[in-house]
C-alpha cells in the first residue's frame, strides 16, 4: 500500500529532517512540499485534482510567511468536502501554547495537534489510520449505494 504526505512548513531544515524521517518508515510514502498555506491551498484547489494528487496525511506548521496555518485552515474548510478523497490534518508545531491547541480542537478538520519533532512511530500511526478511514468511507459509501 501507498502512502502519501504534504508537510505545510516555511523551516527548510524541519523539511529535510522530516523527509529523512519519512523515508526510514517501513512503507512506501510520496512527500509533497509546501511552504506556505497559499502554495498549498492553490495546489489543493486545481480544478482538475484527482484523488491520487491528494495526500493522504497533512503536517500543517502554524506561523507561516503568506499565508500561516490558521489562515488555511480558513481557506481550506470549503473546499475539503469537494474534495475526492478525505485527508487527515494535523497540526504540527515547536508551540505546545494552550491557545494553540485548544484553537485546534475547535476545527472538526484538524485530526490532531502534533509537536515537533515527530517521530517515525507517531508518523507510521497516522498514516495507518488516514488510510483505515479512508477505507471506511468507501465501504460506507459502496454500501450506501447498493441500497
Amino acid at each position: 500500500m501507498k502512502y502519501s504526505i504534504c508537510i505545510i512548513d516555511d523551516d527548510m531544515l524541519y523539511k529535510l529532517l522530516l523527509k529523512k524521517t519519512i523515508s526510514n518508515l517501513p512503507v512506501s510514502v510520496d512527500v509533497m512540499c509546501f511552504s506556505n498555506g497559499k502554495e498549498a491551498f492553490d495546489a489543493f484547489s486545481a480544478i482538475d485534482i484527482d484523488a491520487s494528487e491528494l495526500p493522504d496525511v497533512i503536517l500543517l506548521d502554524i506561523n507561516m510567511p503568506i499565508m500561516d496555518g490558521w489562515e488555511f485552515m480558513d481557506s481550506v474548510i470549503e473546499l475539503l468536502p469537494k474534495l475526492p478523497k478525505t485527508i487527515s490534518i494535523y497540526i504540527a508545531s515547536s508551540s505546545i501554547a494552550n491557545q494553540d491547541i485548544e484553537k485546534a480542537k475547535l476545527h472538526k478538520e484538524i485530526s490532531g495537534y502534533l509537536a515537533k519533532p515527530i517521530d517515525s512511530e507517531t508518523l507510521y500511526m497516522i498514516l495507518k489510520l488516514a488510510k483505515k478511514q479512508q477505507h471506511k468511507e468507501l465501504i460506507t459509501i459502496s454500501a450506501y449505494q447498493r441500497n
